[in-house]
C-alpha cells in the first residue's frame, strides 16, 4: 500500500465524526407524524399505536424529587397522606390532558404557540424559566443517580455525582433511532421500578385496610401545619412544568388525518395512554409512601426524611438485604428514565422558543453540566446531608415555574378562535381554572414557608 492510500485508509472513519443538528428521537421536527396509524385496526390496535407519549411524561411524576417527599410523609405520617397523592395524580391527569389535546388540534406545541402569539420579551421570560425548569429537574436526576452509585457501588457520593455526567453517552447512542425506541426504553425502565415496588411491598406487607383508609380524603390529616407543608410540598412534587410542554409535543409523533373526526378519535385514545400511564405513575407514588409507612412509621422509625436513610434502614427492618438492593436499582431506574425526557424536552422547548436546533448530546451536556455545578458544590458544602435538601429546592424552583406554564396552557386551550370544536367545555374550563389557582396558592404557600416562613 502506497503512503497516500495509508493516509486515505486511515481518515476513512472521520465520517462518523458527531452530529451538528440535532437528532431523532429528541428533535421533534423530525419526529412529527413518524408514527403511521392505520384506520382500518381494531380499537385495541390503534391504542397500541398511540401509546406511549403517556410513559414518557409519566416519567416526571415519578422522579426522585418525588421520592423525597413521599418517603418522608410515609415515614412521618403513616398512610394517612396517600390520599394527597391521589388527588394530586389527579389532577396531573387533567393538566396533561389538556397539554395533549392543544398539541394534537393544533399541530403545534405549547412552546411554539408561545411564541407566536406573545410578545418577544414575554415569550422570551417564558423560555427562561422553562429552561430553568429542566435544570432544576436535571438537578434531581443528577442527586437521584449518584445516591444510587453511592449506595449500589459503594462509592463517594461526589463520584457519584460525576458518574451521572457519562448518561450523555446513551443519549448519543440513540441518535438517529426512531421515537418508538425511545418509547420502548422508557417502558422497559418503569416496568423495573414497578417490578421493583411489588417485590419491596410483598417483603414489608403493609396493612392494607389503612392503605385503603388512607385513600379517603381527610381534612384532619393535614390540619397542623407540618403535616399540611408536607402536603403540598407532594402536590408541588407532582405536576411538573416542562411534562405540559413535553406533552403538546410528543403527541404529534403520531400521523393523524386533519379531519375532524381523526382528531376527535386521536384525542380519545391519547387521553386513554395519558390516563393509563400517569395511573401507573400513582400507583408507583404510592407504592413509595406506602413502603415508608410499613417499614418505617409502623416499627417507630418516623423522622426517616432521606433516601439513604430509608436505604440503610430496609434491610434491618424487612430481615432481607434484597429490599435495599431493590430500592438502590429502582432509584438508578428513576434517575436514568427523567434523563431521556428531560432532552427531549429540552429540545421541545428550544425549538419551539427559539426556532433553533442543536446536536442532542451538546443538548444533555448543557442542561447536565448545569446541573452538576449545585450537586458538586451542595456535596462538597454538606456532605452527604445535601441531598435531601437539594432535593426540596429542586421541588421549590419548579413550583415557582408552574403558574407561567398553566397560564397559556388554560388560556390557549379555552380558545375557540385556535381549538375550534375541540376547545374546553365549560366544566372543563371551571376544572382547569380551579386546579390552577388551587396549585399556584399551593405553591406560593411551599415557597413562602421554605425562605420566609417559620
Amino acid at each position: 500500500m502506497t503512503p497516500r492510500g495509508f493516509l486515505s485508509s486511515r481518515i476513512e472513519p472521520l465520517e462518523f465524526r458527531l452530529p451538528t443538528t440535532a437528532t431523532a428521537p429528541f428533535c421533534p421536527s423530525e419526529v412529527q407524524g413518524s408514527v403511521d396509524i392505520s384506520s382500518a385496526a381494531p380499537f385495541w390496535k390503534k391504542f397500541w399505536q398511540f401509546a406511549g407519549p403517556g410513559l414518557l411524561v409519566s416519567i416526571g411524576y415519578m422522579d426522585p424529587g418525588n421520592w423525597a417527599t413521599d418517603i418522608e410523609a410515609g415515614s412521618r405520617y403513616g398512610y394517612s397522606l396517600l390520599f394527597v397523592v391521589v388527588l394530586s395524580s389527579l389532577a396531573a391527569i387533567a393538566l396533561q390532558c389538556l397539554s395533549m389535546r392543544l398539541g394534537i388540534v393544533t399541530g403545534r406545541d405549547l412552546a411554539e404557540l408561545s411564541r407566536t402569539r406573545y410578545s418577544k420579551p414575554v415569550a422570551m421570560g417564558q423560555w427562561v424559566l422553562a429552561e430553568l425548569s429542566i435544570i432544576a429537574c436535571d438537578l434531581a436526576e443528577v442527586l437521584g443517580g449518584a445516591l444510587a452509585f453511592h449506595l449500589l457501588l459503594g462509592c463517594s457520593l461526589m463520584a457519584g455525582v460525576a458518574l451521572t455526567a457519562f448518561d450523555t453517552l446513551i443519549v448519543l447512542g440513540l441518535k438517529g433511532k426512531n421515537f418508538r425506541t425511545l418509547e420502548a426504553i422508557m417502558a422497559g425502565l418503569i416496568a423495573t421500578i414497578g417490578l421493583g415496588y411489588v417485590v419491596e411491598l410483598a417483603l414489608v406487607k403493609p396493612h392494607w385496610p389503612s392503605v385503603f383508609a388512607g385513600v379517603v380524603p381527610s381534612w384532619q390529616a393535614i390540619s397542623t401545619q407540618e403535616p399540611l407543608y408536607l402536603a403540598i410540598g407532594i402536590l408541588g412534587a407532582t405536576v411538573m412544568p416542562h411534562n405540559l410542554y413535553l406533552h403538546s409535543s410528543i403527541v404529534q409523533t403520531r400521523a393523524v388525518k386533519r379531519d375532524e373526526a381523526s382528531i376527535a378519535q386521536a384525542i380519545g385514545l391519547s387521553r386513554l395512554d395519558t390516563v393509563v400511564s400517569l395511573v401507573i405513575a400513582l400507583l408507583i407514588n404510592a407504592a413509595i409512601l406506602i413502603l415508608a409507612a410499613a417499614a418505617f412509621n409502623a416499627t417507630g422509625h418516623n423522622q426517616v426524611t432521606e433516601i439513604e436513610d430509608a436505604y440503610k434502614l430496609l434491610a434491618p427492618v424487612v430481615g432481607t438485604g434484597a429490599a435495599a438492593v431493590l430500592f438502590a436499582v429502582t432509584l438508578l431506574a428513576s434517575g436514568q428514565s427523567s434523563t431521556f425526557t428531560g432532552t427531549v424536552a429540552g429540545q421541545v422547548i428550544m425549538e419551539g422558543f427559539l426556532q433553533m436546533k442543536i446536536p442532542c448530546y451538546q443538548r444533555r451536556l448543557i442542561t447536565r453540566v448545569l446541573a452538576l455545578i449545585p450537586a458538586f458544590a451542595g456535596v462538597a458544602l454538606l456532605g452527604n446531608g445535601a441531598v435531601g435538601k437539594l432535593l426540596v429546592a429542586s421541588q421549590v424552583v419548579l413550583s415557582l415555574q408552574l403558574p407561567f406554564a398553566l397560564w397559556p396552557l388554560i388560556r390557549m386551550t379555552d380558545d375557540r378562535a385556535l381549538m375550534g370544536a375541540f376547545a374546553n367545555r365549560l366544566p372543563t374550563r371551571m376544572l382547569a381554572w380551579t386546579l390552577f389557582v388551587v396549585i399556584t396558592a399551593a405553591n406560593l404557600w411551599l415557597v413562602w414557608q421554605t425562605f420566609g416562613g417559620n
